[in-house]
This record gives C-alpha cells, structure tokens and sequence, in this order.
C-alpha cells in the first residue's frame, strides 16, 4: 500500500441553476475543481476532490490549491496509504497550513485504504448508522418572490430543509424570510445563512425582525465567532456556525462560549476526512448538531460528504448536501445520486464510485 504516483487532475465545475449568489456580492457560476489520484505499489488507487467555494468564502481559491498540491504530492510518495496518520504528518511537515489542498490526498488515501480492504468507507468511518438521510439545498441570494419560487420548485423535487442566502439590507432579508416560510410547511426545515455577510448592527435587526418565525434557524450572520455571540445574546433563534469552527480548537472555543445548537463541517475546510471523522465524533460526545457538508464539488466530494454522513448518528445529523446536484458536470456517473430530497453512501468499496479519468486530460502535475 506504499504510494508510489500521485496526480494532479483539474476540470470546471458549473451551477445547475445558473448564478449562485451570496452575500458580500459573491456570485458563482463555474469554479475550477481539482482531483487528486494515488496509485500504491499493489496497484490500488484512490481519489479525493477539493474544489473552494471562489476567492472570497474561505481564506482558500482553486490556483492555490493546486499550487499547494504541487509541494505536498512528493511529500506522500512512499508513504503507506492506509496509515492516515503518517500520511497527514507527511503532508504537515511540507507545507504548513493549506487544510484544503490537503483534504484531496487525505479523502483518496481512505478511498484507496477502503478499496484494498473491500469495504466502503462509512464501514471504516465508524459504520454505517443511516442507510438514507435528508438533504438540503441552498437558495441563492435574490427577491423574495425568486426565492420563494426556487423553494416551491425545490420542494416538488422532494427537498425539504432550505438554506435562504441572506446577509445583505436585513430587512429585506426578514421579508425574504418571511415569505419562504409562508410558501413552506410543518415538516420543512429554514436556515437563514449570511455567509458572515452582516454588520454587527444589521445581524442584530434581522435576528430580531425573524424571531417570531417558526422552523427558522440563523446560520453565521457575521464573520467572527466574538460578533455571532452578540447576536446570540440579543435572540432566541438557533445558532448554526459555520465559516469560524474551522478545526477542532475553533470548535471547542464556541462549544465553551455556548455560542451555537449546530455546525457545518465541511470536509476540505478542516483537511480532510481525517480531521473530520475527529471533529463528527467530539460533536456526538458535546451533544451538537451537524450539518455535513464541504464548500463546493462534484461527485467525488458528494462521496466523501456520504460515506461520512452515513457514519454519522442520525440523532447527531442536522442535515447534508449533496453537491453534485448543484453541479452540471459529472466525472462518475453522477454518483452518488440523491432520491426525492434523499441521500445514502454507496456500498462498494471505498467512495464506491467509478471515476473517469478520461474526462480530466492530461495532469496537471506528478509526483512518484
């Protein structure tokens, strides 16, 4: 199981639905993604994706990413695949930091480590413990009637939990609010999430003007966990951070600070899934909730999103995304696929998904 090639792998991402907007005038529509394929001695190989939700979510964007994998793929090479940790030690001590760029080399070693022991990864990643769990999707940043309009639409397709972009005017956030929680009903779930898009001022005035709204969670309204718990302190609407918990000493800071009810653990955010099985586990002995997620991708993230989820108590689950229903573009079959607001982890073994390779080209770049 020694890794003996490493390569770099890119390709475009585009939005099903067109534009994806946030706060801050934060607008998506293709983002670059970036595969990364290990080979070990026995001739097993893995996968793992990354792909950084632009330039301006996170302190992370696709070029450096994959400048990041240019240091850290020779660094791996004669490592044992299936030893997660001497893996990620290798990775630290070539290059500090780069959580993201890592993440890639982190989920393919568990894809090629369940491939040559036969099991999928949510087997390893603790069991599987929900054969289905529900989905949410995001709803881009627009009027209230727009939005409103893509719930009902989403909602027809069997979704049933809904992350309202917010962040921008607060009252026309509250009217945007508002109008989807008319449009929806007793078994939907809402979260308010502004991307940290808020003033301290404004976050204060939408809390306010949503609170007496049922089935309405606030998700980061600012960007430093020291302005979210302002917020909380002046509103009882449940707390979903985001952005700040970035590893495990972020998350229990907030725990202690009694800053939130949930989370959302995005895989490529805290390194991979190395780092995010720690995370899901000191979550289930805190009692918090979780949203398991990763910041942008296709169908390789989805599988790592899966395996983990599925491993995940159901108590403990707060919702998932699958991202390769957000995406045009398909590199394994569009796999794993969700089923009426739906999702569940492949059984094969590893990601349980058949990657082709073809559709990426050339490498970018080879370390062996």
């Amino acid at each position: 199981m020694k890794i003996v090639r490493v390569d770099v792998y890119g390709y475009d991402l585009s939005y099903v639905h067109g534009r994806y907007v946030m706060s801050g005038g934060r607008v998506i529509e293709t983002l670059p993604s970036t595969v990364v394929r290990v080979v070990t001695a026995s001739g097993v190989e893995g996968f793992g994706e990354v792909c950084p939700l632009g330039p301006a979510y996170l302190p992370s964007h696709g070029a450096g990413v994959r400048a990041a994998l240019g240091a850290l793929a020779p660094a791996v090479v004669g490592v044992e695949a299936g030893n997660l940790g001497a893996v990620n030690a290798a990775m630290d001590r070539a290059l500090m930091g780069h959580g993201d760029a890592k993440s890639a080399i982190d989920t393919a070693c568990w894809d090629a480590l369940g491939r040559s022991v036969g099991l999928p990864l949510c087997d390893l990643l603790g069991g599987r413990l929900s054969d289905t769990f529900p989905l949410y999707f995001a709803v881009p940043l627009a009027s209230a009637e727009e939005m409103t309009a893509y719930v009902r639409a989403r909602r027809a397709e069997g979704i049933h939990r809904f992350q309202l972009k917010v962040g921008a005017d607060p009252y026309e956030d509250a009217a945007r609010t508002r109008s989807v929680v008319e449009a929806t009903g007793a078994e939907d779930l809402i979260v308010a999430d502004a991307n940290g898009g808020w003033h301290l001022q404004d976050a204060v005035v939408a809390a306010r003007a949503i609170e007496d709204l049922e089935r309405v969670f606030l998700e980061q309204p600012c960007p430093t966990l020291e302005e979210c718990l302002i917020v909380r302190q002046r509103t009882t609407l449940p707390m979903v951070l985001d952005e700040c918990i970035r590893d495990v000493h972020s998350l229990l800071r907030a725990y202690d600070a009694r800053a939130m009810e949930a989370f959302n653990l995005k895989i490529s955010k805290v390194g991979g899934l190395t780092r995010a099985k720690l995370m899901r586990d000191l979550a289930v002995e805190l009692g918090l909730r979780l949203t398991i997620e990763d910041a942008w991708g296709g169908d390789l993230v989805t599988a790592a999103v899966s395996h983990l989820a599925a491993s995940t108590p159901p108590e403990t689950l707060f919702t998932v995304s699958f991202m390769n229903d957000w995406t045009n573009e398909h590199v394994a079959g569009h796999e794993p696929r969700s089923q009426a607001g739906f999702g569940s982890a492949p059984s094969r073994p590893g990601l349980g998904i058949d990657v082709d390779v073809t559709a990426f080209g050339a490498p970018l770049c080879s370390a062996m």
